[in-house]
């Protein structure tokens, strides 16, 4: 038998080769893992021996030629294959072991040049693993270290089985295809392409699931090859049980709000991936509490994040009634220890919680027979901020406006959200008409809504919305305008004294 052994990730391979050596397997190397192996004393036969053709190009060509591709796609069954690589001298591969040139942690060095990235991109080991993998009832392909000691231990009780063989294949044009996928979408970004002719993408397990949205449905969770700081596949788990489909789902919402208060210290609370309290401007402990009695009743098996470090008086405040998950980008021991008690609660350290993420971040949602793809939703308001009404609105009434504003942007559509004095009070979300949407949010401001500022994330289709909001004591409307009845609205909101500026700047969210 002969096998042929050329790795970037030298994890596991001087063994590897050792047990091969034990099992009487001739060795077949090149450059660096020629080198391990010759030092670990095994016997190793180099590639310019087999072809007779020297490496050149610095390394380019190696493994492209006909005496190392003949003896691995030869098919064994294939009375006509063995005697054309018989008359060629050409013996037989079995077993391929590569890994490739490292183009994913090349291509995530600061200031790394296009140069560089190209160099980095395997020629002759992806062909050669395609072709290991194509044959793969005559031949183990091996692409991960892990599998070094499943196939010597299948060696040693018999040989290599069909099914590992089989195996083996099925994970090299996995690996192949995702390290594909990474090369063609970073040349898509230098190049400035956001939607190409042909959409492929790479995503690695993070975990497998119970169970998805409902315990019949199948899921697991996928983090983007490359990581992003600042998102849920960063997290470190502090303490409680295993996220969720739906907990994931949730707290993807509840950061993306979060990042709405990059200067300013903020606690977001959500359910059903719908904000129901937001706290901003004061201490960690102070924006718990606003965003707690927002609306105290749906936050109970809600889940909570803050760009602040939460410290033992939060934590004891937290720890009174049932949340989901806590997301924070520190805690104090003292925390910890108050918060770790709850053996359900999910405590998550996330470092750079509100950081920049980097660009050609994309949103994604699969339907029936395709998938749609568009950027994120970074957009606060058009060129600028336009007052319509005979009243401006204050500075106060306008960095109320604002606050509602972010809140509405991250609530599901229909949506309306109310917000005074740094907090919010009520949300209207995910309705089917706006004035439906509308009263659920001012019945759930209570006496508070007089004097608040009211967002709608769309326009209002007729003045109901606004006489609504008037009757209730709303002083400042912020909303995109552009209905055919903005006069009806812009009429009524004069006729009850509100000052009412349009974004110009829609922000469904379905």
């Amino acid at each position: 038998m002969r096998a042929i052994l050329s790795v970037s990730d030298k994890t596991g391979i001087v063994d590897f080769a050792r047990g091969l050596h034990e099992a009487g397997v001739e060795i077949i190397s090149t450059g660096g893992t020629a080198k391990a192996i010759q030092e670990a004393g095994i016997p190793v036969i180099g590639i310019s021996d087999i072809t007779g053709f020297p490496e050149c190009l610095d390394g380019r060509v190696k493994t492209l030629h006909p005496a190392i591709h003949a003896g691995v796609l030869a098919m064994r069954s294939n009375p006509e294959h063995m005697r054309q690589i018989d008359e060629l001298g050409v013996t037989p591969i079995d077993i391929v072991a590569i890994n490739l040139y490292p183009f994913k942690a090349t291509i995530q060095k600061e200031g790394v040049s296009l140069e560089e990235a190209i160099e980095n991109i395997d020629i002759g080991g992806p062909t050669m693993l395609r072709a290991a993998a194509k044959n793969w009832q005559d031949v183990a392909a091996i692409v991960d270290p892990a599998d070094y000691t499943v196939v010597l231990e299948e060696m040693k009780n018999g040989g290599i089985s069909r099914e590992t063989r089989f195996r083996l294949c099925g994970k090299v044009f996995e690996h192949t295809a995702a390290y594909d996928a990474l090369i063609t979408n970073y040349l898509n970004r230098i190049q400035g392409i956001e939607f190409p002719r042909q959409l492929t993408v790479t995503f690695d397990l993070k975990q497998s699931m119970r169970y998805g949205e409902n315990p019949h449905q199948h899921a697991a969770f996928y983090s983007d090859a490359l990581p992003v700081g600042g998102t849920l596949p960063q997290a470190r788990q502090l303490g409680g049980k295993e996220l969720s489909y739906n907990n994931i789902n949730d707290a993807n919402g509840a950061l993306e709000l979060l990042r709405e208060f990059a200067d300013t210290p903020a606690v977001v609370a959500v359910k059903h991936a719908n904000p129901c309290g937001v706290g901003t401007g004061g201490t960690v402990y102070e924006c718990y509490k606003m965003a707690y009695d927002a609306d105290p009743v749906s936050i109970f098996g809600g889940i909570v994040v803050t760009n602040q470090t939460i410290d033992e008086a939060t934590a004891k405040e937290m720890a009174k009634i049932f949340l989901e998950i806590i997301i924070a980008p520190a805690y104090t021991p003292e925390a910890v220890a108050v918060l770790t008690k709850k053996k359900n609660l999910r405590v998550l350290e996330l470092k750079d919680i509100v950081g920049p993420l980097p660009a050609g971040q994309f949103e994604m949602r699969k339907v029936m027979g395709g998938l749609l793809v568009q950027e994120r939703n970074t957009g606060f308001i058009g060129e600028e901020l336009k007052v319509v009404t005979d009243r401006a609105p204050t500075e106060k009434e306008l960095q109320d406006a604002y606050l509602a504003w972010k809140i509405v942007k991250h609530t599901k559509s229909n949506g309306i959200a109310v917000a005074k004095d740094g907090h919010s009070l009520g949300i209207g979300p995910g309705q089917v008409n706006r004035i439906w949407a509308t009263q659920q949010a001012l019945e759930r401001s209570g006496e508070a809504v007089r004097g608040a500022a009211m967002a709608s994330d769309a326009f209002f289709p007729f003045d109901d919305c606004v006489e609504a909001a008037g009757k209730a004591g709303i002083t400042c409307i912020i909303q995109p305008g552009g209905s055919v009845r903005d006069e009806d609205s812009i009429k009524k909101a004069n006729e009850y004294g509100i000052a009412m500026v349009f974004t110009g700047m829609r922000h469904f969210k379905h």
